[in-house]
């Protein structure tokens, strides 16, 4: 049976997401939209060629107007939104209408709640929605439930990710590898983490901590927003401690807070000659520019530590996946990990794998079978625990 999948936004993420789907779904039929025709014909050009196929289509269309969005939606099974976070949960409601399952990129757990808060309508509907199904939130909280899969108990589970330049260069020894609206968000605001049994909000950039990775050497690790997504909520009760931070090279940290702390990230309005404006927006527009003009390369690392019990003893799993951009098809590592993720969940939702209504991303799909179909991707990962595991 042909399914057809919509992807809104034809940039980084939704051409990776478009290509795994041409790659691996089941006789696809793939539309790619974007508000840039040209863009979007860019994108469905690009992914036509590495295939050797034409399976996607691009159309013209304005996420933010109705109209346009369920005209795009009216023959789609199911749409992978890769727009900004905020658009996500009125793009949600549109696909109700339409009665189009949806998974999102996320990256903000209070704009997923509000998502969620849709559960009614999608479960009246019969329509799934997944939100935060990218990188991190997404396929971090797969290694996450791994952990809480394959032990008896499970203690601890602490998750970590970072997506690196693979020739780091000062002061930041950092590629921009998605916008700068979404980095600064996750540099920002606060993180739900599970501690000690209790929800509990903690501040970004803070809690740094070394961390080896053996392809890197030393790096530091600290807390920055979105990565749990709402794991925290739904493991309460069943899981006593879980966390996320972000792997960068040392220093980085202590670089980003001086913006932070000096208010270059306010989102009040400030006078200044000519009118007023938020800091927010003026660092993105001026910061980010200067800050992607580093090209590079790319890696990511991901690594995942559970702690519990099994088999009545106490048991460690660690997971580690080590990515790098592919010379073949041009694809960044952050592209790979993060539109083969949402491509991934989405696959599983039209299988009918998923039931209706809003559901919570770490509720989606076992996380054992998610790494085993990035395992069938070609990423390097790598399993420890007390019983050696491989994929095949």
């Amino acid at each position: 049976m042909q399914n057809t999948f919509a992807i809104l936004g034809a940039g980084m993420q939704g051409t990776a997401a478009a290509y795994d789907l041409a790659k691996f779904a089941s006789d696809p039929k793939i539309f790619v939209g974007d508000v840039s025709l040209e863009a979007a014909q860019k994108s469905a050009s690009r992914v036509n060629a590495l295939v050797g196929k034409e399976l996607c289509e691009a159309h013209q269309v304005d996420a933010l107007n109705v109209e346009s969005l369920s005209t795009f939606l009216a023959e789609a099974d199911i749409l992978i939104s890769c727009v900004p976070y905020w658009m996500h949960p009125q793009i949600a409601k549109v696909a109700i209408e339409t009665i189009t399952d949806m998974v999102d990129l996320g990256g903000n757990t209070d704009i997923t709640l509000k998502t969620m808060e849709l559960d009614p309508q999608a479960k009246e509907a019969e329509v799934t929605l997944v939100p935060d199904c990218g990188l991190a939130p997404g396929l971090v909280n797969n290694v996450g439930m791994y952990m809480v899969e394959n032990l008896d108990t499970c203690h601890s589970v602490k998750l970590y990710c970072g997506v690196l330049p693979q020739n780091p260069k000062p002061p930041f020894n950092y590629k921009l590898t998605f916008n700068m609206e979404g980095l600064v968000t996750e540099y920002d605001y606060e993180a739900i983490v599970l501690r000690d049994g209790e929800i509990v909000k903690v501040p970004t950039l803070t809690e740094v901590e070394d961390l080896h990775i053996d392809q890197l050497g030393d790096m530091e690790a600290f807390v920055t927003s979105g990565g749990t997504s709402t794991a925290p909520y739904t493991l309460q009760g069943k899981v006593t401690n879980y966390e996320y931070k972000t792997i960068r090279f040392p220093g980085h940290a202590a670089q980003m807070k001086i913006f932070k702390d000096f208010g270059l990230w306010r989102e009040d309005k400030v006078n200044v000659p000519g009118g007023e404006v938020r800091p927010k927006d003026v660092f993105n527009k001026v910061f980010g520019p200067e800050l992607a003009k580093f090209e590079d390369l790319d890696l990511c690392a991901v690594r995942g530590v559970g702690h519990g019990t099994k088999n009545g003893n106490k048991a460690r799993i660690q997971i580690d996946i080590f990515d790098k951009q592919c010379e073949t098809t041009g694809f960044t590592s952050m592209e790979r990990l993060t539109g083969f993720s949402a491509s991934i969940i989405a696959q599983e939702v039209v299988q009918g794998n998923v039931e209706k209504g809003a559901v919570r991303y770490e509720n989606a799909m076992r996380g054992t079978d998610f790494l085993r179909e990035l395992s069938r991707r070609g990423i390097d990962l790598q399993i420890r625990e007390p019983v050696e595991r491989k994929f095949e």
